[in-house]
């Protein structure tokens, strides 16, 4: 998800949004080969203690090239003795009650991670599509789990959050920055090494176990609205292949490029120069 320009001739002050596929991993527009596999280093993840020092996001980070990036959860590794155990973590979820209906619960839908990220816009030195690529910026791991990984993804929770992130002409880059902390609004549960393999794309990737026995265990409330939703995904559309299932996190979105409607969307500003001119404030 990233900020676009308002159309020509309406309010300065209106901006959108837009949901585009990226390529994971970062590619700088000021790459020159012909092969964005050729770089020599790996921009899947970004450092916040460092992105303003690197050319690779510098450039990217200071024209505003901000975006979020949404995720059901994503998986952590445990170093153990015997191996590697892997967690699950995604926000708390809730439910709505309807007070008309006693024990009558709507469940609003899955609240995705919102990550914060850059992007870029590289063009083929020979000429051709444009590609557009990402990274997520990482943070030191927050206390409760830290035990887990010394690193997480910087998460923006809740609206505001996510509108300062995007709104590069009002926020500036170095008060934007601010926004890149640790969370502890975040929830965890261990899951099967299932998930260990990139093929396995289905429900069992999700399903809490009990550590030792490797049983399912008693789904707390928030597991248990992901499975219920999992569930009735499923229920709803008896057709789908297992290919057609919601992805998870280790499996971020790798299209080679943009649909032309969002390059063109987005083509003026992102040929620009420098800094982005601070929109007008209304009177």
């Amino acid at each position: 998800m990233l900020p676009t320009p308002p159309p020509r001739g309406s309010d300065p002050g209106c901006f959108s949004r837009v949901l585009m596929d990226m390529r994971w991993g970062l590619v700088p527009s000021w790459f020159k080969k012909d092969d964005p596999s050729k770089m020599q280093f790996n921009t899947s993840n970004c450092r916040s203690d460092t992105m303003l020092k690197k050319s690779s996001y510098k450039g990217a980070l200071l024209k505003g090239k901000r975006c979020v990036v949404l995720a059901d959860g994503f998986y952590e590794w445990q170093p153990q003795s015997g191996g590697k155990q892997p967690y699950f973590i995604y926000f708390p979820q809730t439910k709505d009650t309807d007070e008309g209906k006693e024990g009558d619960e709507e469940r609003k839908g899955w609240r995705l991670l919102t990550m914060a990220g850059i992007f870029d816009c590289w063009e083929p030195p020979t000429g051709g599509e444009m590609l557009y690529t990402y990274t997520i910026i990482t943070v030191d791991a927050s206390k409760d789990v830290s035990f887990i990984h010394h690193r997480m993804p910087a998460i923006l929770d809740g609206d505001e959050a996510i509108r300062k992130w995007l709104d590069f002409a009002e926020v500036p880059t170095q008060e934007a920055v601010k926004l890149i902390q640790p969370t502890e609004n975040i929830v965890f549960h261990p899951v099967s090494t299932f998930v260990n393999s990139v093929h396995n794309n289905t429900p069992e990737c999700l399903t809490p176990i009990e550590l030792g026995a490797k049983k399912e265990v008693k789904d707390t409330p928030s597991s248990k609205m992901m499975l219920g939703w999992l569930k009735n995904s499923q229920e709803g559309s008896p057709q789908k292949k297992e290919n057609d299932l919601p992805r998870w996190t280790s499996q971020f979105i790798h299209s080679p490029s943009p649909k032309k409607t969002s390059v063109d969307i987005m083509q003026q500003w992102l040929g620009k120069e420098g800094e982005p001119a601070a929109k007008k404030r209304k009177a």
